[in-house]
Formats: structure tokens, sequence, C-alpha cells
């Protein structure tokens, strides 16, 4: 079984190589953070409250976090494995992590801040399949139309500039601890996620054989 997670600052590329892995290991990609925006767009409850610190760059309450995504490994579709984007966030999350699922393989994409930025400004996301674009790395074939389904694409809050510096800054002082933590557990491996998507995909399937 592999139970695999994808660190990195945000732009490093985490939510596209995670679904060309699970592609290809037929294992599900959760992403937290698609999780959080279908109930946002559900407008239930917990969609309300994760907004609210979405919008500010911030991050949702642990507490909700972590019984999230209990559930969700509890389902069928995770008993041969998954893979996480966006999850453990911090040493809390981490540590939580352990209690019900052990991760196997962690792998750390790593691109300088400045980078990150340019990455993040030009995603676009799709609004029906959550598929994601990027004006200049991988534009979608019609402007503003998602190749996949259609859908209207648009620019995630959390993906403009203001509010990009705060979760990059987020990510120094709440995420990065978590690298040492797994790096004391010898389950951590580094990948130079500025060449192409090709290069990142083939290094990431060398370390999960």
């Amino acid at each position: 079984m592999m139970r695999i997670i994808f660190l990195g600052p945000q732009g490093a590329g985490k939510g596209t190589i995670a679904s060309l892995v699970s592609a290809k290991l037929k294992i599900p990609h959760i992403s937290v953070g698609d999780m959080f925006r279908d109930a946002i767009e559900a407008r239930t409850l917990l969609g309300k409250e994760a907004k609210k610190h979405i919008d500010k760059g911030k991050l949702v309450p642990d507490s909700i976090t972590n019984e999230l995504m209990r559930e969700r490994i509890a389902q069928k579709d995770c008993k041969k494995g998954f893979i996480l984007d966006g999850y453990p966030r911090n040493i809390n999350q981490a540590q939580s992590l352990d209690s019900f699922a052990i991760p196997t393989h962690v792998i750390l994409l790593d691109i300088p801040e400045q980078v990150s930025i340019e990455r993040l400004a030009g995603r676009r996301q799709c609004s029906k399949c959550k598929h994601i674009f990027h004006i200049k790395t991988l534009p979608p074939k019609k402007e503003g139309i998602c190749d996949a389904c259609g859908g209207q694409l648009y620019v995630r809050n959390d993906d403009k500039p203001a509010v990009i510096k705060q979760r990059l800054a987020l990510y120094r002082t709440e995420t990065e601890p978590i690298i040492y933590y797994y790096q004391k557990q010898k389950k951590l491996h580094h990948i130079d996620a500025t060449p192409t998507v090709e290069f990142i995909l083939k290094e990431a399937l060398r370390v999960l054989r």
C-alpha cells in the first residue's frame, strides 16, 4: 500500500503531479483545497467557515481539517492507498495523520519563492471539474474554457497577488517544520520542481518505485 504526501510551497505543482501519479498508480488523489472549495460552493456551514479563512490567505483550523481527512481516508477507494496534496500543513496535522494513516512516502517539490509567485499568478481553475491550467505553461486550447469539460476558467481568490504573499509566509512558518519531521523519519525525498512537468513526474515515479 502506498500512502503518499506531496509537500512544497504554493505553485510547486503538487496538484498537477499528484493527479498524474494518481492516474499512473490508480489510487485516489485527495486535495484538501478542493474539498473545502466544494463545501464553499455548496454553502454548507463548514464551507462558510472555511471561506472566511481561505479568502484571507489563512489556514482552516486543524480540528476541522483533521476530521475531514480522517473521514475521507476511511472511504473504500483509499483501501489500496492514496495521494495527499495540501495536507498535512503543519506538525499538528502530521501527527494527527500518523494516528490513523501513517504515510509511506513524502515527496518535497522544491522551487524558489519568485517562481512560486509567477506560477500562482498565472493559474486558472475550471469552475466545474476543478482542472487546473496555466496561461504560460499549460494553457487551455481555447482561452477561458476548460479542455476537459468546457467549463469556465477563473482566478481563485487565493491566487491573487496579495493573498499569494500571505500564503507563502504561512508556508514558511507553518509547513516548513514538517520537512524536518519527515526527514527524521527518513521518509522525505527532494525533487527540483523548476523543470518541466514531464521531468518532475519521471522523478516522482522513480522515487515511488
